[in-house]
C-alpha cells in the first residue's frame, strides 16, 4: 500500500480537509495513474452529506477523473505509461453476468464497485478522485482522446456519459424534439451532446436566467418552467425529455409534454419519492424511464464522439482548498457548470 495525499470528509456533512488515503499497490491488471483533474458531481455531495443513504467516512469522492498512466501491471495490455486516461463512477463489476457480459457493467446484477464508498475485491473501501494518485484495473480505464484537453475531459466520465447513453438510447438525432430539464452540470452536457447528435433542442429551466448560456451551447429554445404558460404552450411537443434535476419536480406535468408514445427519462436523483399518477402515462402511451451512467464500451464511445465533436465540459478550475465553497456553491446552483479541482494543488 502506498500513502497519497486527498480530500477527504471524516465524517457526514463535515467539510473536507486535506489528508492521505491507501492507494494498493499495482497489481497484474492494474494501471497507476497520475490524476491531474477531478470533476466535482453533485452526487459527490449527495453521499459525503449522506442524503441517499449510510456512508463509509472518513471518504475521499470524485468520480470524474482524468490523468496519465504512469505504471502498469505486468498483464496490461491496452495501456501504456504516459497515455492519457479516465476513470469514471465504477471501479469494477462482477464480469459475469449477463449485464457485465452485454457491456452494461454499471448494472452489474451483483452491483458494481463504486469509484469511492463501495467495497472492492480487496475487501477495502474505495477512494475517489479528490486525489494525486489512483490505481484502476485496466478493465474499468478509459482512453481520453488527444482533441481532448485533461480538465474539461474529466466531467465527461459522468456528466458526459450520464447524458449520452439515454440520447443514444432513446434515438436523439435529425428529426427529432429533445428537451433537457435543468441547465446545470448534467444538462449543459446533454444540450451539447443532443445539438451534436442532430436533434432540436429545448432547455426547460426554472427562470431564463441561463438562457444566452443555453443557446451558445446549442439549444434551440429555452422556457422557463417557474411560468405555467410553458405547460400549456409545449404540451405534446417532445419525442424525448431528458430530467437532470435532483430537485422533486411536478412529474405529471412533464409527461404532459411528450407527445404519444413519447419518453421521459429521469438521470437526476431526488432524495424523496416522488407521486405520478399514471393516466399520465396510460394517456398517451407514454414512457417514464430512468438512466444510470453507461457501460464501460460506451463510456469510451461517448469520449470519442465528444473528442469528434469538440465537446468539453464548461467549467471552473478550482484549487483543492476551495472545494468546501464549491459544495455550497453546487449546492445553490452557482456555478458555470462543473467544478474542477486542480489536483496538483491538493
Amino acid at each position: 500500500m502506498t500513502s497519497v495525499a486527498a480530500y477527504a470528509a471524516p465524517a457526514a456533512k463535515a467539510p473536507l480537509e486535506r489528508t492521505t488515503v491507501e492507494r494498493r499497490e499495482v497489481g497484474e491488471h492494474d494501471v497507476l495513474i497520475d490524476i491531474k483533474y477531478a470533476g466535482i458531481c453533485h452526487s459527490d455531495i449527495h453521499t459525503v452529506r449522506e442524503e441517499w443513504g449510510r456512508t463509509h467516512f472518513p471518504l475521499t469522492p470524485g468520480h470524474e477523473i482524468a490523468g496519465v498512466v504512469t505504471e502498469v501491471g505486468s498483464g496490461v495490455t491496452r495501456f501504456k505509461a504516459g497515455d492519457r486516461v479516465g476513470v469514471g463512477c465504477m471501479v469494477d463489476s462482477c464480469r459475469e453476468c449477463e449485464q457485465c457480459l452485454a457491456g452494461r457493467e454499471q448494472y452489474c446484477l451483483k452491483g458494481n464497485v463504486g469509484t469511492y464508498g463501495a467495497v472492492g475485491r480487496d475487501g477495502e473501501i474505495t477512494q475517489g478522485g479528490y486525489s494525486t494518485h489512483i490505481v484502476v484495473d485496466e478493465n474499468y480505464t478509459v482512453r481520453i482522446p488527444d482533441g481532448l484537453s485533461l480538465d474539461v475531459a474529466a466531467p465527461l466520465l459522468c456528466a458526459g456519459i450520464t447524458t449520452y447513453s439515454p440520447l443514444k438510447k432513446w434515438g436523439a438525432g435529425p428529426g427529432k424534439k429533445v428537451a433537457v430539464v435543468g441547465l446545470g452540470g448534467l444538462g449543459h452536457m446533454a444540450v451539447k451532446i443532443a445539438h451534436a447528435m442532430g436533434a432540436e433542442v429545448t432547455v426547460l429551466s426554472q427562470s431564463l436566467r441561463k438562457k444566452e448560456d443555453g443557446l451558445k451551447l446549442g439549444a434551440d429554445h429555452y422556457y422557463a418552467t417557474a411560468d405555467p404558460r410553458t405547460f400549456e404552450e409545449l404540451a405534446g411537443s417532445f419525442d424525448l425529455i431528458v430530467s437532470t434535476v435532483s430537485a422533486n419536480v411536478d412529474f405529471n406535468a412533464y409527461l404532459g409534454l411528450l407527445k404519444a408514445g413519447g419518453t421521459l427519462v429521469n438521470v437526476g436523483a431526488p432524495e424523496h419519492p416522488v407521486s405520478i399518477g399514471l393516466f399520465s402515462l396510460i394517456g398517451g402511451g407514454k414512457n417514464l424511464a430512468g438512466s444510470m451512467i453507461g457501460g464501460i464500451a460506451e463510456t469510451q464511445e461517448m469520449l470519442d464522439f465528444c473528442a469528434e465533436h469538440g465537446l468539453g465540459a464548461e467549467i471552473e478550475l478550482i484549487s483543492a482548498d476551495r472545494v468546501n465553497e464549491a459544495y455550497e456553491r453546487v449546492v445553490a446552483s452557482d456555478v458555470r457548470y462543473r467544478f474542477v479541482i486542480d489536483t496538483a494543488t491538493i
